[in-house]
Formats: C-alpha cells, structure tokens, sequence
C-alpha cells in the first residue's frame, strides 16, 4: 500500500515510522526546509513542498496513493489536503488530523474526509473506555457513511450476559465486529456466547446508539 502523509513534524514522522514497520510505502511532504529529516525515517520517500498546491501534488504522484494522512498542525492545510485528494486525485482512504475539537464538524465527506482523528476527542474516549461498564463510549467517527466506531463493556447484571450473538436481536445499522475478552480478540460468530465484562466493539449510525446502550445495559428480571 502506497501512503502519502502532508506534514513530517512528530505526529507524520511517527506515523510514516508505524507503516514502514509494516510493510508499506510511504512518502513524507512538508514545505518547511526544516522539516525534511531524511536520517529519522530513512525509508520513506521526501518530497519538499506546498501539499496546498496542485503542482506539488502532481509531483508527489498523488494518483497513486491508496491513503492520503493529512497530518500537519494547521486544520486549514488538512482540510484543503484531503479535499484536493479526494476530488482531484480520486484518492480511496483520506485520512485527517483534526488539530482543534471546535473545527471538528468540519472533517466529513464534503472536505473529503474519510476519517477524522482528533486527539483530544481520542485521549478523553480511552479515559472513558478505561472506566466505564455499561455506557457506550464513542472511539471514532467515520464520515463516510455517517457511522460511528464505538464500545460498550458488558456489565455483570446485563440481561445479555450467557446470550448467544446470534440470538440477539440487535438494532438496524449496527454491527458487532469484535469482542474482547481478557487477552483474546475474538471474531464474533452467531454461536458465540457474550460474557459479562467482554468489551464490545460496534461500528453504528449515531442514531442508534442510544438504542444499543439500552440493550446492551438492561438488566436481568429479579
């Protein structure tokens, strides 16, 4: 997979550094001299320039790219980035950094946004994962196709704990796509049994949420 990220500071450097780990092509464009350390991500390629402007983004062969990560620490950059690839380029996966949580109903499919991470939002949804059984927490948000990527831990008094997965009648435009229980990551199958404390990961429409929370909460008949 071939992978172009707009911004080599820490946050494009350390994630060229993860893809290349993995297998992956990668190309780091930034347009301060500064930026352009070649020796701490000696694998990638670099490309000195303005990923703002149509030329640079001819150079940088944008066309064939599977991903683009618009990663710098300016919104306005990231937005203009991952609209120019998705429009211009028919790039698949737009991927954008989101620097300030009050620009964050930005990043959706009208920019060209596939995902939008924003850190703050991210940080505080791992401090509720880490805290919370029995209420849904939200882990990320897909603009394209208007879903959310959210977890729920099954708590002791669930009316679903022993139920098999597929004896559930869950709510349309969810889907259960993966259960973790303890240190196993399980696939779900319909014959698979929930067990109190599992950790249910749901990709969902936000207008089901609420639905899915009061399932997966309700509790047992005395």
């Amino acid at each position: 997979m071939r992978v172009a990220i707009a911004g080599a500071g820490a946050v494009g450097r350390s994630i060229a550094g993860e893809l290349l780990e993995n297998g992956h092509e990668v190309l780091l464009v930034d347009k301060a001299p500064t930026a352009i350390s070649v020796e701490r991500v000696p694998l990638a390629e670099w490309l000195l320039a303005d990923a703002c402007e149509i030329t640079s983004l001819d150079e940088a062969a944008l066309q064939r790219c599977n991903v683009v990560i618009a990663a710098t620490g300016d919104d306005k950059v990231n937005l203009v980035v991952s609209l120019l690839a998705k429009t211009e380029y028919g790039v698949p996966r737009v991927v954008a950094r989101v620097n300030n949580p009050k620009n964050e109903w930005l990043f959706n499919e009208s920019w060209g946004v596939d995902v939008a991470v924003s850190t703050p939002r991210l940080m505080s949804a791992l401090v509720e994962e880490a805290v919370s059984v029995g209420d849904l927490v939200r882990l990320m948000r897909f603009s394209q196709g208007d879903a959310n990527l959210v977890e729920l831990t099954l708590p002791p008094e669930s009316a679903l704990a022993g139920t098999r997965v597929g004896d559930v009648d869950w709510p349309d435009d969810t889907s259960l796509v993966t259960i973790i229980r303890g240190t196993r990551v399980l696939t779900p199958s319909r014959e698979d049994v929930l067990e109190a404390g599992d950790e249910l990961l749901f990709v969902a429409a936000p207008a089901r949420e609420e639905q899915l929370e009061v399932l997966l909460s309700a509790t047992r008949e005395a």
